[in-house]
């Protein structure tokens, strides 16, 4: 007795057409011949599932089988004038061409005769750039050499002997994919003599080789706009790799980094630097000079007792931002050096210094000792 096809299937009654494409997909896969090379079983129910998917995908023939069962099929059956009769050999290569394309090396069905092509598209390059700091609030002008390959002058790119021409592939008649016969199927594989290009050239250029293209280092300017970020892609179009056999070129890309500077660390459009500064000038206050990103210089005022970490902003000293008129901030962060190799002179005005202060001189640290020992007294009541 023929088994119910939604069983065979393993979905319910009320499953949609994606449902059926999805539980069809898994086990066909499961179960197709190629998987289970001299394995009966499997093989009668791969065939089981083909002809259960073929009824079910369609409406009319579903409806039918709803209603009627297997005898819908059978010459004069349920009630139907003919019933329907199932062509497999036709309708069962429609269905595998899109469910097992993939998995037998292509796509889809086949291309109509002739549409088989043997121009293809030239691969994509890279190329890393680095530039500094100071380059990237410029911006500038570069020149790159890049290896890379151009369309045959010779051939200009047919890959054929000039006054040849390639010719249709005589075994998949210029279609670039050929079909196997597997029982009451018919697999689609990419040709195995022009690999899918549909033409073979039987007398190539004697310069390229029948590729029609070369290789050859190209020089290349590129424009780096002022404010541009580290990690920033520029993409060159038609700059990469000429096409194979007249196709298009693919594109370059040129991948940028900014070099570390020695004095600044950007963060978006700002610069920040952090400049040393006595302890002297700190506590008594003064001024100093900073260089800036633009090569220029800027003065920066110290009030008296300016403490480490205290951080002054210079507006528009910073980077421009790409493609915009504004511009970022220069942050100056000073840190206080305290002296070192200290002359006996300078050790006796320190120590009579100390001698001297008061709690106002350094109200940080006194006020957190005092806050610490008040904090660990609490905790021993």
């Amino acid at each position: 007795m023929k088994a119910d096809y939604y069983e065979t299937l393993g979905v319910s009654r009320d499953t949609d057409e994606k449902g059926l494409k999805s539980a069809f997909r898994k086990l066909a896969m499961k179960y197709h011949p190629d998987r289970n090379p001299g394995d009966a079983a499997a093989e009668a129910h791969f065939k089981e599932l083909g002809e259960a998917y073929e009824v079910l995908k369609d409406p009319q023939k579903r409806s039918a089988y709803d209603r009627f069962g297997h005898a819908a099929f059978q010459n004069g059956g349920g009630g139907q004038a003919g019933g329907f009769r199932g062509d497999f050999s036709s309708s069962m290569a429609d269905i595998f061409d899109d469910i097992f394309g993939e998995m037998m090396g292509g796509r889809g069905r086949p291309r109509s005769p002739g549409g088989g092509s043997s121009r293809e598209r030239g691969s994509d390059l890279r190329y890393n750039m680095e530039i500094s700091l100071a380059e990237a609030f410029t911006g500038k002008t570069a020149d790159i050499s890049v290896p890379t390959t151009i369309q045959c002058d010779a051939c200009s790119g047919a890959g054929a002997k000039p006054g040849t021409a390639p010719s249709a592939c005589p075994t998949c008649g210029g279609v670039g994919r050929v079909r196997a016969a597997q029982g009451f199927f018919s697999i689609e594989r990419t040709c195995p003599t022009c690999q899918g290009k549909g033409t073979v050239i039987t007398d190539p250029c004697t310069k390229c080789g029948g590729d029609g293209r070369l290789p050859e280092e190209r020089t290349l300017q590129v424009n780096i706009p002022e404010g541009i970020e580290d990690g920033t892609r520029i993409r060159l179009a038609g700059e990469g790799e000429a096409g194979l056999r007249g196709g298009p070129a693919g594109d370059l890309y040129i991948f940028l980094s900014i070099a570390p500077h020695e004095f600044f660390q950007r963060e978006g459009a700002d610069l920040y630097c952090t400049v040393p500064v006595s302890m002297t000038k700190a506590a008594l206050g003064g001024s100093f000079e900073v260089q800036t990103i633009d090569n220029g210089t800027a003065r920066v005022k110290l009030p008296e007792g300016t403490q480490t970490g205290k951080q002054f902003r210079l507006k528009g000293k910073g980077m421009p931002v790409l493609r915009s008129p504004q511009v970022g901030d220069l942050f100056i962060q000073v840190a206080i050096e305290t002296p070192q190799n200290l002359s006996k002179r300078q050790r006796e005005l320190l120590e009579e210094f100390d001698e001297i202060g008061s709690h106002e001189n350094s109200p940080q640290s006194n006020g957190f000792f005092s806050r610490m020992k008040e904090f660990f007294e609490n905790l021993s009541d």
